[in-house]
């Protein structure tokens, strides 16, 4: 199995929220490399750019579950 990135012949970018929520689990938490399939150099940088993404909330840091 190929890295997404590699594959397509990109990179992670924090505008491109479609494609980072890909590596995102419902409780909306970084997938590893072992279930993602991604390359350890484009996970450093998809770590990154998911993370930089939450901080200009373009992406959440939690799911809301409905529990108050």
């Amino acid at each position: 199995m190929r890295c997404f990135f590699c594959k397509y012949n990109s990179s992670p970018n924090y505008k491109d929220v479609e494609n980072l929520e890909k590596f995102l689990t419902s409780r909306k938490k970084i997938v590893s490399r072992e279930k993602s399939g991604v390359c350890a150099k484009h996970q450093r940088g998809l770590s990154k750019n998911i993370k930089y993404a939450r901080y200009l909330a373009f992406l959440p840091y939690t799911s809301y579950q409905g529990v108050k």
